[in-house]
């Protein structure tokens, strides 16, 4: 590629960088703010999260065109952390999270999490996205939302059914909606007017909207950033002894760790351009994490949507993240109170498109057809984090993984021909481990005594020393003096031929 003779060598792609930073920057503008009202927290946190995100993170080594905030996929686990613990204890949460997930990008950690079963993640973000969708209906509508995602789940349509007969309510939704359309459609437009971002003019329409028109709906409550901030006070890292506080941290630390790398696999394969470097990029989102919750703000993660934003811009380096963050940086300190005009309905809508967007319903679909088993695990999680809580659906579906893969290693089939002229042929296929040996026992024991065998093992991946055992012993005990009454057969072009008296492993 030829480079401008105008732009500095240090600086190879600035043009590009630039561009991208506002496109992502107006991507981010509106979720920063929304996410931090869903989470139940001062808009102002979700802004400074975005900052330090794009400054602090952006500028570390890692992913080089990902772009970390506020993300929705934690807007549930922040919600319950503030109503169990009060918003102060927020700021200890994220901060020991942060320490965590250094400690682990320091010790090379960053790359097991790869190992984490995609089917438990996708899971993960379905059951966020059904408690996002149901609790932000609820603010559409203007009325309290109840607490559990279950509950937000059962009392939904009663809820929008009383929505119906109040005016207020009626205008709130018809907002929400609105903003929801606007989002889906803008898609189809044509691509000058796209490269505007759809939640960005949906957001400025129903603040217009609601201003000229004087619509009775709610709007984000304006505070000064320096009075969001919450600094961790003695009694905040008191708390630290409360084991419940330990749980919440480890969640904080999983899931966020777990989503940013998974996020940053999605992005590397969006562009062409450096590799993600999975314990740097581990280490840059401790990093961030830490100074938010010096900050006292939200916790931030690796957003997909961002990131993809930024490399459909035409983003080369790390230079478009940061600047996006000093974007944000400068309308927080020139236009705080622009923020009083967004209405909350319209917040709401771009949290629902959002949450939407998280359920794979093609990925369940596909799933079920080819591996019934992780779809099995991607609904359980999802199910699991909707009644009982984001911790608790997680470990859930991390157990549900662990024992498919330990029943998938132990999976056994027995198969017996018997044509009543020649031997009895056996054959084994899977996997031969002692948790089989009762089954694989019952089923040698039960053929007649008299008759030859020819044990099949071509189709056993891996036989242990416990079965080899139990399998000799087996045949010098039903061959008796006849060396040959058991026949072990490894190859399956020779099965016929095989005449070893003696069961060995197959390789």
């Amino acid at each position: 590629m030829r480079k401008d003779p105008r732009t500095p060598r240090s600086l190879p792609f600035l043009r590009q960088d630039f561009a991208a930073s506002l496109v992502v920057f107006l991507v981010a503008l509106p979720l920063c703010i929304g996410v931090a009202v869903a989470s139940g927290v001062p808009a102002e946190l979700g802004l400074i999260t975005g900052i330090v995100g794009g400054i602090v993170t952006g500028l570390m080594r890692g992913s080089s065109l990902q772009v970390s905030g506020p993300a929705a996929g934690l807007t549930v686990l922040v919600f319950e952390a503030v109503s169990a613990f009060g918003l102060a204890a927020l700021g200890v949460i994220v901060l020991a999270a942060g320490l965590l997930q250094i400690a682990m990008g320091l010790l090379r950690w960053g790359r097991w999490f790869r190992a984490i079963s995609l089917s438990v993640v996708e899971g993960m973000l379905a059951g966020i996205g059904l408690v996002i969708i149901a609790g932000q209906l609820y603010a559409a509508a203007g009325v309290p939302a109840p607490d559990s995602g279950l509950d937000k789940l059962t009392s939904l349509p009663g809820a929008l059914v009383e929505a119906l007969g109040d005016r207020e309510a009626l205008v709130s939704l018809a907002v929400g909606a609105g903003t929801i359309l606007l989002i889906v459609g803008w898609r189809r437009m044509p691509r000058r007017p796209r490269a505007v971002p759809g939640a960005l003019v949906a957001v400025l329409l129903a603040a217009l909207a609601t201003a000229v028109l004087d619509l009775p709906v709610a709007t984000v409550r304006v505070g000064g950033v320096l009075e969001a901030v919450h600094l961790p006070g003695t009694e905040a890292l008191s708390s630290l002894a409360d084991p419940a506080l330990i749980g919440t941290i480890l969640a904080f630390a999983l899931i966020a760790s777990a989503e940013s790398l998974f996020s940053a696999a999605a992005v590397d394969r969006l562009h062409s351009g450096p590799r993600t470097e999975y314990d740097r990029e581990l280490v840059a989102q401790g990093a961030g994490n830490t100074l938010c919750g010096l900050l006292g703000a939200l916790p931030l993660t690796a957003v997909i949507v961002r990131s993809s934003a930024n490399v459909e811009a035409g983003a080369r380096t790390k230079a478009s993240r940061v600047l996006h963050g000093v974007w944000l940086l400068l309308f927080v300190v020139l236009l705080p109170t622009v923020l009083a005009y967004i209405p909350l309905a319209a917040l709401a809508g771009i949290l629902v498109h959002a949450g939407w967007k998280l359920i794979p319903f093609k990925g369940v679909v596909s799933l079920w057809g080819r591996h019934r088993g992780e779809a099995l695990v991607l609904v359980a999680t999802a199910a699991s984090i909707v009644a009982v809580g984001m911790f608790e659906g997680v470990l859930i579906g991390l157990v549900l993984s662990v024992g498919k893969a330990a029943w998938e290693a132990s999976h056994l089939r027995i198969e017996q021909t018997d044509d009543g002229r020649d031997a009895v042929r056996v054959r084994l296929q899977g996997t031969v481990t002692f948790l089989r040996l009762p089954q694989i026992l019952d089923s040698l024991e039960a053929l007649p005594g008299d008759r030859r065998v020819v044990l099949d093992l071509s189709g056993v991946h891996h036989l242990d020393h416990a079965c080899r055992s139990a399998l000799e012993t087996w045949a010098e005990r039903h061959g008796g003096a006849d060396a040959e009454a058991v026949r072990a057969a490894t190859d399956p072009e020779r099965a016929e031929e095989a005449t070893a008296a003696r069961v060995s492993s197959p390789g």
